[in-house]
């Protein structure tokens, strides 16, 4: 039961699935940041003609169709932007064509078929996709469906040839396994630990650390769907650098990454927005490192926030009279950068709840005197649900082989 669960179409989770907005991967830096404020969407697919694939046949020339050849998010301006010669000029730097800046030789974004089995899916997923592109019209479908995900692609005038896509991300798959977790009983119930998910190799930055150290880790945290430690002087977990809070802030996060410790970071980029101090702080001392440039750009970022959100601000100044930037839309979205932890006897399907609950791409991992000691990720938890396929599948090619 649980085998055919997983050979499933990949079409069943699309439906509600809004059309993908997309940037020309020629287009700017600039340009993107653009449409990822006015969209609020946390990540935009980036699509070239000139990547085109041939479709060739004895004798003819074949047809060329564009394709998705990534994504753009916040983490990727931030981390463009913390190199030393983009803070020196960050207006020179966000005309940087789109696909300059996307990663190198990692195929995080992928076509699938919408035909394609759930098990093909998550197969791309552990190979190192992060998101994957599936048409949502001209597929073979029932006519219900079909009406549904005429609705849901509406949303946006977007389309290739007529047919308009979606995609699906590691969260959706993860979700669309729990939903019928019963099908894979009893092991969601078994402990972490016992299944082996736990990955011991976590990247970890010192509280009072400069924030600029652990760039590298931010990077491969984003590449690898977890997040960057925050720990003290006894490697005790205090709290966490994740892309996915990352993606909800704004450019000027690469100045603070510059200027503050790994713990002011955490408080910089926390739900609702930097406080004033620390805003001021980063500003003083990009002054000192001669970074006028920079320091324009906060200037002009949060007088664009605080005149949009001014309206909205004068009741809850009377209340708190917090030195906190009232910073609504991407901020006010974000998760807090608190750590969500679990132990390793912590079952499966209580991580995957306590993951999805808090929109946690990866879980931390705590011994019974609260020690860190590794981490889970939705990728981890995916390698679960490959294996049980894996273990179904041999005896049926051996008896195949026989016959």
């Amino acid at each position: 039961m649980a085998v055919s669960f997983l050979n499933r179409e990949v079409s069943d989770l699309c439906l509600g699935k809004p059309a993908l907005k997309l940037i020309p991967a020629k287009a700017t830096v600039s340009e993107a940041l653009t449409l990822l404020k006015k969209s609020g969407e946390t990540h935009v697919s980036v699509w070239s003609c000139d990547h085109i694939r041939k479709v060739v046949e004895e004798g003819g020339g074949g047809d060329s169709v564009c394709c998705c050849i990534g994504k753009i998010c916040m983490v990727d301006v931030i981390c463009f932007l913390c190199k030393e010669e983009n803070l020196a000029d960050p207006s020179k730097a966000l005309q940087t064509p789109v696909e300059q800046i996307l990663p190198k030789g990692n195929s995080i974004v992928r076509h699938l078929d919408p035909n394609s089995s759930l098990l093909e899916a998550i197969d791309y997923i552990l190979e190192g996709a992060q998101n994957l592109v599936i048409p949502i019209q001209n597929y073979k479908s029932t006519p219900s469906r079909k009406k549904l995900l005429s609705k849901a692609s509406f949303l946006t005038p977007t389309n290739h040839n007529g047919v308009e896509y979606c995609w699906l991300t590691q969260e959706d798959i993860v979700r669309f396994l729990l939903n019928s977790i019963g099908v894979f009983s009893p092991m969601p119930t078994f402990s972490i630990e016992s299944l082996n998910i736990i990955n011991h190799d976590m990247m970890t930055v010192s509280y009072h650390d400069p924030a600029i150290s652990s760039l590298d880790a931010i990077i491969r945290a984003y590449v690898e769907q977890s997040s960057v430690a925050v720990v003290d002087e006894d490697n005790r977990l205090i709290g966490e650098i994740s892309p996915f809070t990352l993606a909800y802030c704004d450019e000027t996060v690469a100045a603070a990454i510059t200027t503050l410790s790994a713990g002011d970071l955490m408080t910089y980029i926390d739900y609702g927005g930097p406080p004033e101090d620390l805003i001021e702080l980063v500003k003083m001392r990009l002054q000192e490192k001669k970074l006028r440039a920079m320091v324009e750009l906060i200037d002009e970022e949060f007088s664009l926030s605080s005149s949009s959100s001014s309206a909205s601000s004068c009741s809850s100044d009377d209340e708190s009279g917090s030195s906190k930037v009232t910073v609504l839309g991407r901020y006010s979205s974000a998760r807090r950068s608190e750590a969500i932890t679990c132990y390793p006897w912590s079952s499966l399907v209580a991580v995957m709840i306590q993951a999805l609950a808090h929109r946690a791409n990866s879980i931390w991992v705590m011994d019974e005197d609260h020690n860190l000691i590794g981490v889970v990720t939705f990728k981890g938890i995916l390698k679960v649900f490959r294996s049980i396929a894996n273990a179904k599948g041999k005896p049926e090619k051996e008896n195949t082989s026989k016959q």
